[in-house]
Parts: structure tokens; sequence; C-alpha cells
């Protein structure tokens, strides 16, 4: 009984996969994304946009080194922006370690930015679950927003799609209203089906956002991940009805960059998902490069 009750949960998780396409091939994709940025990009290079992008940005702070003088410093420069900067958008969050969270509740002043904290054993969600969802809740407790987690890489290339899809839902669980964005490790995964296969599963597990990249690992953020996640988004919006938003975030540092993957939203999901509670982009320079572009090009 207790095998069938098994194999019944892993049908389950089969049968969702089964309606949608994830048989993908590689270098078609790759061929995919580039067609698409290279026809698009260059429309969206308007100085409007590059000063949108700034509301996109979730202004990333994840280092060893880091002090509460460097959280507060960049905190700081988020309240300065929304009291001296009245023409320019503010980040959509500020991402922090946990223990930082209590921190940026104290000394964020700007209206409309959230406090985002990794949580779940990042960046390799290799520890137990109790610690993941104890370590979401005192996030929670202590001011966070949003939560940033990893999904269990290992449980998925394993195929244990239920220890992977429980995890995820124990996480969502402890954040309550709380947006959940789920960290896929897109560089781990390998094959642009496996890119497919764990955004679906993500997402039918509670993901409110599903996020490319930890930026620590072997590769960010590229086109290629970025247009499958978006592809994966609308499809399961079209069969559930759920909007679930995208974050790129590894290696973006310049408005070309940034540029790339608000054109993939945008082709991909329309313009109804250019808005920061279904686009975010995880940076740490990125701000500081589109400020000086907007000011060298006297949009300021």
């Amino acid at each position: 009984m207790e095998h069938k009750h098994d194999e019944n949960i892993v049908n389950k998780y089969e049968d969702a996969l089964k309606k949608y396409a994830t048989d993908l091939n590689d270098n078609e994709v790759v061929r995919q994304a580039k067609e698409l940025t290279d026809k698009h990009k260059a429309e969206n290079n308007t100085p409007e946009t590059i000063k949108s992008l700034i509301g996109f940005i979730d202004l990333t702070s994840l280092g060893t080194s880091d002090t509460q003088e460097s959280i507060l410093a960049m905190v700081e420069k988020v309240n300065k922006i929304d009291s001296e900067r009245p023409d320019m958008p503010v980040p959509a969050a500020l991402c922090v370690y946990p223990n930082m969270a209590g921190l940026v509740k104290d000394s964020l002043e700007a209206d409309n930015v959230r406090i985002a904290c990794v949580a779940g054993g990042f960046p390799s969600a290799q520890t137990f679950p109790e610690i993941k969802t104890a370590e979401t809740s005192l996030c929670i407790m202590d001011g966070a927003d949003e939560i940033d987690t990893v999904m269990p890489v290992g449980k998925y290339l394993s195929g244990d799609y239920e220890g992977m899809a429980d995890e995820i839902d124990e996480i969502k669980a402890a954040c309550g209203m709380h947006k959940l964005k789920v960290i896929l490790e897109t560089c781990e995964l390998k094959t642009a089906s496996d890119i497919k296969k764990a955004s679906i599963l993500c997402m039918y597990s509670g993901a409110d956002f599903i996020k490319t990249s930890t930026g620590k690992g072997s590769k960010g953020a590229t086109p290629e991940a970025a247009y499958i996640m978006c592809k994966a988004i609308k499809e399961y919006y079209i069969e559930t009805d759920r909007k679930v938003g995208f974050k790129a975030a590894g290696g973006i540092k310049t408005a070309d960059d940034a540029l790339t993957y608000y054109t993939i939203v945008k082709e991909v999901l329309g313009k109804e998902w250019l808005t920061p509670e279904l686009f975010r982009i995880g940076a740490t320079g990125l701000l500081d490069n589109l400020m000086a572009d907007i000011e060298k090009h006297g949009e300021a």
C-alpha cells in the first residue's frame, strides 16, 4: 500500500509536467533567445526605459564581509534617492542576509521599497528542512517582506520531485502572505529541459517568483535560461490563471545587461509583467551604473 502511495505521488508530478512542452533542444533555445533579443532590444534602449529599470532592481548585498556599516550605506543610498530625487524611481527591494533584516527595517525610510532576505540554507540549500522554515520565519519576524530561497537542486537532479516540492511548500507556508522567490540556480541544471521542468515544479509548489541564480554559482543569469523560464511562466499562467513573477540575478551590471532581460520579459510575457510585482533584477552595481548613464545623457 505504501509503495502504491509513493507511486501515486510520483505520478502527480509527472502528470503535471506532461501538460507542458519540456522536451527542449538546447541549441534551439539559445538561437531563439538570441533572435528575440537581437530583434527587439534596441527598440527598448530609450532614456525612459533605462530610468524605469531602477524600479525593478533588488539592490543586493550578500557578501561574507558585509557589516552593519556597509548595509547602512546601501540603505542610505536608497533613502537619498527617495528624498532627493523625486524624478527617479526607487529600487523595488533591498536584499540582504537574514541577520541584517532588522537593521534594514529600522533604517529604511523610502516608501515602497521592500525588504528581501535570502533564507533556507542559502546559497546551497543543503541543510535540514526544519532549519529552512525556522530561518524563513525569523526573517519575517524581523521585518522581511520577501524571501529568496534556493530550490533543493540535488533533490531535483535525483528525481525526488516530492521532496523538492514539499520543501518549497513548507517554506512558502512559513512566508504566509509574503512573497517567495525560488532560485533555480540554472547553471547547475545544465539542460534547457531541466530548467523548464524545475520552473514548473517550483511554480506548482507555491513560488511567487522564479529566479535564475544565487550569484554564487559558476554562472549567473543567461538569456537562454531567462527565455525558458519566461516561457514556462506564460504556459503556467495559461494553464492555471496564476501570474508568477520572474527575477534575473547574477552578473547583471550594465544597462545593456538589464535590457536583455527586460526585453525577454516584455516579448515573452507581455507588458503587463513589466511591474515590480512581477519582474525583478537582482544586482549590486547596476543601480550606480544606471544612475551614471542617466546623468551622462542628461536625463537626470
